[in-house]
């Protein structure tokens, strides 16, 4: 099955990304002085919060500029894998940040401090604003890319967050409830830890070399032995290369034994592996019935026992 994915242009996506770094450095400096002066525990996990997307902005950003270089001889399938590396780390420290803010917000509910509710309420006004902008600037890119999805996620959480943290300044500036501030803060790190942990599943599966989660690797063999003149595929491996791109290689055992007989086998599979399943780079090893592996397994490549003879690979 292949994937349609929106694409913006690299160098406008770069231009939204450096809009969202400049304006989450501004907005975070603004609350870590107003978390402070205001004394709301809060504003100041908002501000860490914003603090740790601007950090994976910046990650992002420098994971996309190196993810356009072409493969070489150090790294022979390009980099674009850079992009999932990128959002690992975002995804973990968002983590980070959600056990972290739970430790404090506990901390400050044994004992909540004095708070200036319109402060907060001003400046979390403020990083609504921000964080809505920034989550707009990524929205349409997200679609297509674990690593910006992973930016959109923590730009999301902040906007809800900022939500909370106004209605937590409302409340303490009506009814004076200063647990309120500390208690919206543990709420704010459940929800964090609630998106990375339901994300991060995806580009570890992608650099563990996992199968792509909406591709059924049984449809896969089965479209390619009802091919004609196959008799088995065994040892198949497939994974995604990069976000996009799917690889496939296997063993294809041929009941013919001519190179005519393989090369229709080759080039028939190859179609049906682009055009129905989205796969583009595949290495098939064939062998005839004479050389094939026996008792070999489906997936990976271990073996029980093999044959005397080898395959014949092609790209």
């Amino acid at each position: 099955m292949a994937h349609d994915h929106a694409h913006i242009d690299p160098e406008n996506g770069d231009r939204r990304v450096s809009i969202a770094i400049w304006a989450n450095a501004l907005l975070t400096a603004a609350q870590i002085v107003g978390g402070i002066f205001a004394g709301s525990l809060a504003l100041i996990a908002d501000a860490l919060h914003n603090f740790s997307d601007m950090a994976s902005l910046v990650i992002a950003f420098v994971a996309r500029k190196i993810a356009r270089r072409p493969a070489d001889e150090r790294m022979t399938f390009g980099y674009g894998r850079i992009e999932v590396v990128a959002a690992l780390i975002n995804y973990t420290t968002l983590i980070l940040v959600g056990l972290y803010l739970i430790y404090e917000g506990g901390m400050r509910m044994i004992d909540p401090p004095q708070v200036a509710g319109w402060t907060v309420v001003i400046l979390g006004g403020v990083a609504l604003v921000v964080d809505t902008l920034t989550a707009l600037l990524t929205y349409s890119m997200q679609k297509g890319s674990v690593n910006i999805r992973a930016l959109f996620l923590h730009n999301l959480s902040d906007a809800l967050a900022s939500v909370a943290v106004i209605i937590g300044g409302i409340l303490i500036i009506l009814y004076d409830l200063r647990w309120v501030d500390p208690a919206i803060t543990i709420g704010i790190a459940l929800y964090i830890l609630y998106l990375a942990l339901t994300e991060i599943g995806d580009p570890i599966r992608m650099l563990m070399l996992g199968s792509p989660p909406d591709m059924d690797a049984g449809a896969v063999v089965e479209a390619m032995t009802n091919v004609e003149g196959v008799r088995d595929v065994h040892h198949v491996h497939l994974w995604q290369m990069q976000e996009h791109e799917v690889a496939l290689d296997c063993h294809v055992v041929l009941e013919g034994t001519g190179l005519e007989d393989l090369e229709s086998a080759k080039d028939t599979l190859k179609g049906i592996l682009a055009d129905d399943f989205g796969i583009t780079h595949s290495s098939l090893e064939f062998e005839t019935l004479g050389n094939a592996h026996e008792n070999a397994s489906l997936f990976g490549h271990a073996d029980r026992r093999k044959s005397k003879g080898e395959g014949t690979g092609t790209d």
